[in-house]
């Protein structure tokens, strides 16, 4: 491990691998490099000390510069300890980013960076997955008063943010970057639709045509993975508690079933809920000989691995992020990346084009913030539309995509109600 001030790194001499990579990153994300253009000129963020609790990847690499652009001082640590790409993490190391990261962190380096951020006094939070919040929240609470707004990423961190506010726990605006339609429309559904794909492909190499797949949970990430398997010849099954989404699934296509019945057909497993034991040590048992189970919900409590571990007995790592346990049966069960979220625990995440997008809004979400900080409620806060529309114009430009525009005689007949037929 590397460490200096204001850094704890696996390994710096990697640094200019990382700055090969966040240059092939940012060769795929010209809507984020046209913000930072925009940032470099008029430095939304001076002054701003920003507290970032995220997936150490290239990507986000790309988003540490831009604020870094807008004028913001930076403290970064992951927000899984599996998600790090510490080439990336040496890189900005190397750069003068303080930073906290490296890949397979125990649970005792994983608080300590978090701790580490906390204790660099931000005035705005960056989270995926809301730790970074509820540590400021149950352990350094005198920080609220200075914090302007915070943003969460991801869908898993909403739902905590929003069990907050239902509880008036919640001490600080926080903007909802996660429920952007250029986010969850397409980092959700079409991102951790191929990389959860990936993720498993390169944990267990195995052939998806003609594959049993179970998909636990049908949102935007479950219905962009299911698709994907289903693209891939495989036989898709659905899991579902929510029924407008059941309804769904079965009219696209797919079989619908409770998972006690998923589980004695299913070949390859996935669960993206963002709930709680979604696989469960009853359904082990029951699994077929040679199920390889992987997630991709932001938590690692969605397989019960504790359960798992419990009744195996053995367990061995025979691939890179793919561990074998064998049951009393004699059936053999395979885990994915430790249960973590199997598309930066065994691959490398979202492709960065799509996540240019993301953090288009990332980092326009932190410049609303700032200039409307006197407006923001304290507790979960929409983004406004214009925001989420300017996103995909940017992204329309650096694809090279021209859209029609209305003529005044239709935007007159959109506004109105005399005309009818």
């Amino acid at each position: 491990m590397d460490s200096g001030d204001g850094y704890e790194v696996k390994d710096l001499s990697l640094a200019d691998q990382g700055r090969k990579n966040l240059d092939w990153a940012e060769s795929q994300m010209g809507a984020l490099l046209k913000v930072r253009e925009r940032f470099e000129q008029e430095k939304p963020l001076e002054g701003m000390r920003i507290g970032v609790a995220l997936h150490p990847t290239k990507e986000t690499g790309a988003l540490v510069r831009t604020l870094r652009a807008g004028g913001a001082e930076l403290a970064v640590c992951a927000c899984n300890p599996l998600s790090t790409q510490d080439d990336v993490a040496a890189a900005l190391a190397d750069e003068g980013v303080n930073i906290w990261a490296y890949k397979g962190e125990t649970r005792d380096d994983y608080y300590r960076y978090l701790t580490n951020v906390c204790e660099s006094e931000p005035n705005y939070t960056l989270d995926d997955g809301c730790d970074l919040v509820s540590e400021i929240h149950n352990n350094h609470s005198h920080l609220v008063d200075s914090i302007v707004a915070g943003a969460e990423e991801t869908t898993t961190g909403i739902i905590r943010l929003r069990a907050m506010e239902e509880d008036n726990a919640l001490k600080y605006p926080m903007m909802a970057v996660n429920d952007l339609k250029t986010k969850h429309l397409f980092d959700n559904y079409l991102g951790t639709g191929q990389s959860t794909i990936d993720g498993i492909l390169r944990a267990s190499s195995i052939l998806f045509a003609g594959k049993n797949v179970a998909v636990a949970g049908y949102g935007p990430c479950g219905s962009g993975i299911a698709v994907r398997a289903e693209g891939m010849g495989a036989n898709v099954i659905v899991t579902e508690v929510e029924p407008i989404r059941a309804l769904q699934a079965v009219t696209d296509g797919y079989r619908v079933m409770p998972m006690n019945d998923a589980v004695r057909e299913a070949d390859v497993i996935i669960t993206v809920t963002g709930g709680k034991h979604v696989i469960n040590k009853e359904h082990f048992s029951a699994m077929k000989d040679g199920a390889i189970l992987a997630n991709s919900g932001h938590f690692d409590i969605e397989i019960d691995l504790a359960g798992l571990e419990d009744v195996a007995t053995k367990k061995e790592t025979i691939r890179t992020a793919f561990d074998r346990y064998t049951l009393p049966s004699g059936k053999h069960v395979y885990v994915c990346g430790e249960g973590r979220l199997v598309n930066l625990a065994a691959a490398e995440g979202h492709p960065s084009i799509v996540m240019a997008q993301s953090f288009c809004g990332q980092a326009l979400a932190a410049e609303y913030a700032v200039k409307h900080k006197d407006e923001l409620k304290v507790g979960v806060n929409e983004i406004p539309e214009e925001i989420d529309t300017h996103i995909a114009e940017l992204q329309l430009e650096a694809l090279g995509v021209q859209k029609d525009t209305l003529t005044t005689e239709q935007r007159e007949y959109l506004s109105s109600w005399q005309e009818g037929t």
